[in-house]
């Protein structure tokens, strides 16, 4: 029994490695991709939210904390697509490969998915943003029904999204970049417009945990809310199951042996594509290795030009933009988090800039919450396709996909009922620095042990690993602590 078959699996078959792309100037912006979506989904959650509630109450000395998980991502996502490039499957069938059985790590993924990301919080806010725009003002308890209502409404709409053009990846990418160029460029125009210098000083200088206003570094500051810390580590960056998803992106994208492998493809507008349901190998020849290093240059693209840049982007300009205009020490969690921002603006600028930064933060949430109804419709569809014979029987992957989305869209409508936007979203992310204690590891044993030696990370990347399951280990462990000792 070979290697990657031990937990009941097909074995992978054995191909070539295509040919890499060689892309020159804006041919770029055609290769990359998978980081984009994921950026997308960065930017709403812990650019946009969690970073300005976490910045804002204890001081931008904490933008350390961002920039470490941003990092630490970045070296995580590339080793995601190791494993994907290498065998055309995503990683949540690498990690179903591993002992004691494939359908027990999928019971475990899958239920991790559900409790990260089964909480329509993007929705949820963005409701608020949308509440702001038509009331020009913030929401209070009194008007919940009326922000629950947007919020469902909203959330269905991504739902309907879904269903239309060629390939649903491809989809979300396009999307992501039009959001991630009109975000990041009114955020640059923004901070240069009202953001004084002295503030942009103290951004870089906490990025190394230095607190400018006390003059001392002060990496967690007295009192601080670890609840809160611990949820913008998890979403600093994509977050737990999102960022393995990315994987299953990079699939549908095409990158190495994915060419193999097929994609999920849209009700509306896509044709049925024959979907693989196990991945391949290929001989490591001195030719397949010059491939393999061409592939690397596409994904090192993809994860250092355009997540890790865009993502530290995404995090320090609402980060100055928010402290600017709102007193440190104020705690903006509420149903009117998403248009704090905005409201501020309002006072000093006037109704239409407020109107316009709300609406870019409406836009934003519900992209994020589109990418990740999305994330987790495929996550759970490629684990259904690759552990079931019985749901391959139907032969078109799109019902699956399908049925696990009406599913999900069934229980956001239940969701949203549970709590408030903030703290569905502070559970979500506390579950995503969990998810990144164990998927780093698990990460770390199938790269190291079902990849041929030649296509194994180096014991720098390993090195890497294993300090961001320390990193997240520490959140985890600090935040689960002050929530049992409240």
């Amino acid at each position: 029994m070979s290697r990657e078959s031990q937990s009941g699996l097909d074995p992978w078959v054995r191909r070539e490695l295509p040919e890499a792309p060689t892309p020159k100037g804006f041919g770029w912006l055609s290769v990359v991709g998978p980081g984009v979506i994921v950026l997308g989904l960065s930017i709403g959650s812990g650019e946009f939210l969690l970073g300005p509630a976490t910045f804002v109450r204890h001081g931008l000395s904490l933008l350390w904390v961002a920039g470490a998980a941003i990092l630490l991502q970045t070296f995580f996502n590339l080793e995601l697509m190791r494993y994907t490039m290498a065998t055309g499957e995503p990683v949540f069938t690498g990690f179903m490969r591993t002992r004691p059985s494939s359908k027990a790590w999928a019971v475990f993924y899958a239920a991790l998915y559900f409790l990260q990301s089964g909480w329509p919080a993007w929705a949820a806010t963005a409701a608020g943003a949308i509440y702001f725009l038509g009331a020009r003002t913030l929401a209070t308890p009194a008007e919940a029904s009326t922000v629950y209502y947007i919020g469902v409404a909203s959330f269905l709409l991504c739902a309907v999204v879904l269903q239309f053009g060629r390939r649903i990846e491809r989809t979300l990418e396009l999307l992501n970049w039009a959001m991630v160029v009109a975000i990041l460029g009114s955020f640059i125009v923004l901070g240069v417009w009202f953001v004084p210098f002295n503030t942009w000083m103290a951004g870089v200088a906490g990025f190394v945990g230095f607190d400018v206003t006390n003059a001392r570094f002060d990496l967690l500051p007295a009192g601080v809310d670890f609840v809160l810390l611990a949820a913008l580590a998890g979403y600093a960056g994509g977050g737990g199951v999102a960022n393995i998803t990315l994987s299953n992106w990079a699939r549908d994208k095409g990158y190495g042996m994915s060419e193999h492998a097929g994609y999920i493809p849209a009700a509306v507008g896509g044709k049925k594509v024959n979907l693989a349901h196990n991945g391949f190998t290929f001989d490591p020849t001195p030719d397949a290795m010059r491939r393999w290093r061409g592939w690397w240059r596409i994904v090192r693209a993809d994860q250092w030009g355009v997540f890790f840049t865009g993502a530290m982007l995404g995090m320090v300009l609402p980060a100055l933009l928010y402290v600017t205009f709102l007193e440190r020490g104020n705690d903006i969690r509420g149903l009117g988090i998403a248009a704090a921002l905005a409201s501020a603006v309002g006072e000093r600028a006037g109704p239409l800039l407020a109107g316009a930064i709300a609406f870019l933060g409406a836009w934003m949430l519900l992209k994020t919450q589109l990418d990740t109804v999305e994330a987790m419709t495929r996550a759970v569809t490629d684990i259904v396709w690759t552990g079931s014979r019985r749901a391959r029987q139907w032969e078109d992957v799109r019902v699956v996909y399908y049925a696990v989305l009406v599913a999900v869209a069934a229980w956001g409508m239940v969701a949203l009922r549970m709590a408030q936007p903030i703290v569905l979203l502070q559970l979500g992310a506390n579950v995503a620095s969990g998810v990144f204690v164990i998927a780093s590891l698990h990460l770390l044993y199938i790269n190291t042990t079902l990849l041929p030696p030649e296509l194994r990370p180096g014991w720098g990347r390993r090195a890497m690993l294993v300090c961001m399951a320390l990193f997240y280990g520490f959140f985890v462990t600090m935040s689960v602590s002050r929530l049992l000792g409240a």
